[in-house]
């Protein structure tokens, strides 16, 4: 099965999979609908030489979902570091921005679910990253006037795996969160979407 036939197939699995009376979709960003997980790795490793040690990036699927800060000071607890979680957050950002983001291709099934689905049902993008990182992901992945909604790091009081992001895209769209499904390839995202009462899917199964 060629690259196209595949892509084909995950994006009809994925449109039987999110049947139902939906009034949004809600798409995560980085491994959901961005094939990006390798730049953020990356600009998390380079951040950290920087700071003198060597990171193993696994942590980064560990904790897949969760804003940007929290991944720093989880870093730093477990590397016994005494950097500042906020200016770790800050480098790592700069370095993703300045030097991976342009490698950013699109997960292209969901990329297409979403497209395929805007003007149907309300879209929104609720992201553990920066709002500049990921509006300039949204760019790339060219869906930026198909998402009405974007709550990104910072925006709420907790992020994933709180529910308090997806419950404020929810509110901004004026859509009841019970009536909201939920893309994600993080642990974090579902456990977020599943305390806010939302259905899920996770395309890193698909």
């Amino acid at each position: 099965m060629n690259g196209a036939s595949i892509v084909t197939k995950k994006q009809t699995i994925l449109t039987g999979l999110s049947n139902g009376d939906y009034d949004a979709f809600l798409y995560d960003c980085d491994g959901t609908l961005a094939d990006n997980m390798g730049g953020h790795k990356a600009s998390y490793r380079a951040a950290a030489l920087m700071y003198g040690f060597a990171l193993d990036d696994t942590i980064i699927d560990e904790l897949a979902g969760w804003p940007i800060i929290q991944v720093a000071e989880e870093i730093r607890k477990r590397y016994d570091g005494s950097f500042n979680p906020a200016n770790f957050t800050q480098l790592k950002n700069q370095l993703y921005e300045e030097t991976f983001i342009a490698d950013t291709k699109p997960i292209e099934f969901v990329v297409a679910h979403l497209k395929a689905h805007a003007q149907k049902v309300r879209i929104g993008v609720v992201s553990g990253g920066s709002r500049v990182s990921v509006s300039t992901t949204l760019q790339q992945l060219g869906i930026t006037s198909l998402v009405e909604v974007l709550v990104c790091a910072g925006e709420t009081s907790r992020g994933k795996p709180y529910p308090d992001p997806f419950l404020h895209a929810a509110e901004r769209l004026g859509v009841d969160p019970s009536r909201c499904l939920v893309f994600e390839d993080g642990q974090a995202g579902v456990q977020a979407a599943e305390a806010a009462g939302m259905r899920w899917i996770r395309i890193d199964h698909i």
